[in-house]
């Protein structure tokens, strides 16, 4: 299948890839808790999600932040090749986390230290009145690293200012990571197929991890691709998915759907011998403790 389902934009649409060169206490829920969570089920989304002990509360006064470092020139010193496709992947970002009803912070062409202290500078705002945390990472990759225009660093050393000990606004509430890098040099072949209050809470603490989602545009050790034309693959579906399904699926169910997008309606056309035919898949990691609606 082609990548876009337009046969003239893949002959002059070229894919590139991200990527250097070549215990808490528990207690079970009351019946109460259990009838009052079951009863929350026939209510509309909004309704429900604001009594369910097992939805993320979405009605603060703001949705929250959505960060978004898109770097798309480098150093020549990294021998990292210019993202051409990436500003559109921002600006799809840029819509559909605005329609979502976040405000946005955009950063372009950051280094490793500008996106460090960009990363602490956020996680120390006060989130109390927002209900999650969003942030968009576009730039080249390897596994567990993330690239700025003058070297790179690691993942986890720019998502741990949000950590739930570390930023205290944004405990028991979503933290959204959607990365948009290369995590290694490995290439996919492919294979046929046949056709929230605090009373609610039943731990007295939880923990600094919980809450996060990651989801990656690969898997790990796999290349990710992003035309030059139409942006990334992953950035395509997740921005289309979440416009479709917004107030109808929970986010699970909803990245999901962007697996199956990226999976299945995609696939590469490059000008680099061996390049041409590859698949892709994107990965989800979650430490999310609650469903997630966003409002419609």
């Amino acid at each position: 299948m082609a990548e876009t389902g337009d046969a003239h934009c893949v002959a002059v649409a070229e894919d590139n890839l991200d990527a250097f060169n070549l215990f808490s206490k528990r207690k079970n829920p009351s019946n109460a808790e259990s009838k009052r969570a079951e009863e929350t089920d026939s209510l509309p989304i909004s309704k429900a999600s604001a009594c369910n002990p097992y939805h993320y509360k979405m009605d603060y006064p703001h949705m929250g932040l959505c960060l978004i470092i898109n770097n798309k020139n480098f150093d020549s010193s990294t021998k990292m090749s210019t993202r051409n496709g990436t500003d559109l992947d921002a600006a799809f970002a840029m819509k559909t986390f605005s329609e979502l009803g976040y405000t946005l912070k955009m950063a372009t062409d950051q280094t490793v230290k500008q996106m460090k202290s960009l990363m602490l500078s956020v996680s120390q705002e006060d989130h109390s009145k927002s209900a999650s945390f969003v942030c968009v990472l576009l730039s080249h990759g390897e596994e567990g690293l993330i690239y700025g225009t003058d070297g790179f660093e690691m993942l986890e050393n720019l998502t741990k200012p949000f950590k739930g000990h570390r930023c205290r606004s944004l405990v028991g509430k979503p933290k959204l990571f959607f990365i948009q890098a290369c995590r290694g040099s490995e290439l996919d072949e492919g294979i046929g197929i046949q056709t929230d209050s605090v009373e609610e809470q039943t731990s007295e603490r939880i923990p600094v991890e919980a809450d996060f989602l990651y989801a990656y545009s690969t898997a790990p050790g796999y290349y990710s691709w992003r035309n030059t034309q139409n942006g990334s693959w992953f950035m395509q579906a997740l921005c289309e998915l979440l416009h479709r399904f917004k107030g109808e699926l929970e986010l699970m169910q909803i990245m999901t759907r962007v697996n199956h997008k990226v999976a299945m309606h995609f696939e590469s056309s490059s000008n680099l011998p061996g390049f041409t035919g590859k698949k892709q898949i994107p990965c989800i990691v979650s430490m999310l403790t609650k469903d997630l609606y966003f409002p419609k």
